[in-house]
Formats: C-alpha cells, sequence, structure tokens
C-alpha cells in the first residue's frame, strides 16, 4: 500500500524539525565559545617586558589582537653576557655599563586559524604591524680633553620604529576559561628613527670636540645612516635606518 499523502507530509516535518534543531544547538553551541581572551606573556618577564594582549575571536577562522608592550627604565638585560660577547672590548663595556633602557610597542594583528577546531584554537598565522619606541640614557662616550685626560658626556634620546611581520603560533585551551598561547616564530622588519643629545659641563676647545666627533663616528651601528654633529656645548647623533626583530613566547590567558 502506498503511503498516504498526510504521512508523507507528516514524516517529512518530522525530519526537517529534527534537522532545525540539530542545527539550532550547533548554533547554539558557536555562541557559547569564549569571544574575548586577555593575555599575558611569561617570557617576556624575563626581559624585563610587561607584555599584554587582548583577543577578539570573530568566527571559527579569523579573530583580531592587539598587544601592548612596556619595560620601565632598567639597565639592559642580560647586561654581562653581552659584554662578554663584545669580548670584553672598554668602549662597548663602558657603554653597557651605563646605559639605561625604556620602551613601549603597540602590535595590532589578525589571526587566522588553520584547524578544524578554530574559535581561537590550534595552529593560526597573523600578519602584524608593530610600533615601538626605545629610550635610552646615560649611553657614555670619552673623548680626550685639553689635560691629556677622558672626560665623559652622557646622551640621552629614543628611536621609533615601525614594522610589520608574520606570526606563526598555536593557542590551546585548557578547560573552558584557561588558555595557551606560543608564539613560535614571528619575524618583522621595518624602519626606524633616533635622535640622541648631550651637554657637556664646560665648553670644548676645537681639539675636543674632534676627539669626540671621532668616538662617536667609530661608534659602528650597522646598516643604519648616522649624521654626527658636535659643538663646544655638547653633541646630536641621528639615526636612520632599517629596524627589525623577532616575536616569540608564551602567553597565559582567560577566555570569556
Amino acid at each position: 500500500m502506498k503511503p498516504s499523502f498526510f504521512a508523507t507530509t507528516l514524516l517529512l516535518l518530522l525530519l526537517s524539525s529534527g534537522l532545525y534543531a540539530q542545527d539550532e544547538q550547533k548554533e547554539k553551541k558557536k555562541k557559547q565559545q569564549p569571544e574575548n581572551a586577555i593575555k599575558i606573556n611569561l617570557t617576556g618577564l624575563l626581559l624585563k617586558n610587561y607584555s599584554f594582549q587582548y583577543e577578539r575571536i570573530l568566527n571559527r577562522k579569523i579573530s583580531l589582537a592587539v598587544s601592548f608592550r612596556t619595560m620601565p627604565e632598567t639597565t639592559i638585560p642580560f647586561k654581562n653576557t653581552i659584554i662578554d660577547l663584545t669580548d670584553n672590548d672598554p668602549d662597548a663595556k663602558d657603554v653597557l655599563e651605563s646605559l639605561k633602557l625604556s620602551n613601549t610597542a603597540i602590535t595590532p594583528e589578525v589571526r587566522f586559524y588553520l584547524s578544524k577546531k578554530g574559535f581561537g584554537r590550534g595552529f593560526y598565522i597573523a600578519p602584524f604591524y608593530r610600533y615601538a619606541s626605545f629610550k635610552a640614557s646615560n649611553v657614555k662616550f670619552s673623548y680626550t680633553n685639553t689635560l691629556n685626560t677622558e672626560s665623559d658626556i652622557l646622551l640621552a634620546g629614543k628611536v621609533t620604529a615601525h614594522t610589520g611581520g608574520l606570526l606563526f603560533g598555536s593557542q590551546w585551551t585548557i578547560g573552558k576559561h584557561i588558555c595557551l598561547d606560543f608564539w613560535i616564530l614571528g619575524p618583522h622588519y621595518g624602519s626606524g628613527k633616533g635622535n640622541f643629545t648631550g651637554t657637556t659641563s664646560t665648553p670644548m676647545t676645537p681639539a675636543e670636540q674632534n676627539d669626540l666627533r671621532q668616538e662617536l663616528e667609530d661608534f659602528d651601528i650597522p646598516l643604519t645612516d648616522k649624521t654626527v654633529t658636535v659643538t663646544a656645548n655638547g653633541a646630536t647623533v641621528k639615526l636612520d635606518g632599517p629596524w627589525g626583530g623577532i616575536r616569540s613566547g608564551i602567553s597565559l590567558g582567560i577566555r570569556f
């Protein structure tokens, strides 16, 4: 016996309502996924950097994130190790021993999650832009004065840099509200400009100015254009050239 029109229609309605209920449950499950995350970079703490990131998950594959990093004024991290790498060069040692640094950076990025899990989980690639500002003080240089002894001048100033790059990383969830974000590798490249100035306690003679100018010009900064100006009362050093770096680290965060 052929099924009646009423029975066929009823069966189709039951099937469609079941499929609709499944779709509704899937959509509801998606909406229950945490859409935000706030993280702190644990490895940055070793370098005296305090770095935080906010991530907004838009859908299964895409999220937006912005990081803020700051380092209060301090001596250069791993100072003794760096001095050893210079073979204890006396000029480099003098500069590194007295040098004080601080920095800030803002880094927006777009993340593309490639794993099936998505929603801020799994392997991702993230193109990013970074604006960074580095301040330095007590940059010490020595010159020979008229008494044929050494005098010092302390320079201070800052470098600002604009770079762009691509970050490769992976993020895991621990439970529903904890996440672990591994920045595997994030090379970035761009340009930077800097300006450093210093004054002397007493006016310099032409011979002292020439000696200081030579010291400043001999201080090598690879691939960077350097303009040195020395007057009787002090010196100015302007820097202009390429700038780059690598992002890497492990962050721990809360999802909500």
